[in-house]
């Protein structure tokens, strides 16, 4: 198997083209690990995402320094993996940040059902406060793996 480095360019075009990912945060020396949907703004280098408020929000308000998992799997012999390091901030409702809210929400909506999960909570009837925010790339890598002597 050939296992390949890729250019943060590559990793750019990796991110383009998928919405989930695993967002890792940590508190008092305890990590967490969550499935978010996310959408990658290739203009400004930053991925926004949305939630409800719950343990990943509230974590990631205590620490910024989140990490992003990427990956894009055809078999166990052809995968790519796509890994960010970066800052979490949230995006309010303030004037300031409106075109940075805008350009979010117009990213999310490229996605059918975009609202779907993050919007609600388990066994919640009410609808919930959603947290728009953006991870700010600090770092990218990347890495792609093919089988020799086969397509990938």
């Amino acid at each position: 198997m050939l296992i390949n480095e890729l250019t943060p360019d590559d990793c750019f075009k990796v991110l383009e083209r998928t919405s989930l990912a695993r967002l890792a945060c940590a508190r008092n020396d305890q990590p967490y690990v969550v499935p978010v949907h996310v959408s990658f703004d290739a203009e400004r280098r930053c991925v926004y995402g949305f939630s409800a408020i719950g343990q990943k929000i509230d974590w990631m308000r205590s620490n910024p320094k989140v990490c992003l998992e990427v990956e894009d799997i055809s078999d166990k012999d052809h995968w790519t993996t796509i890994i960010i390091n970066g800052r979490y901030e949230e995006i309010h409702h303030d004037p300031e940040e409106a075109t940075a809210r805008r350009r979010a929400e117009r990213l999310f909506r490229q996605r059918p059902e975009w609202w779907f999960p993050a919007a609600a909570k388990p066994g919640a009837r009410e609808p919930q406060d959603v947290v728009v925010y953006r991870i700010k790339i600090e770092r990218i890598s990347g890495r792609r793996a093919a089988r020799e002597g086969s397509r990938g």
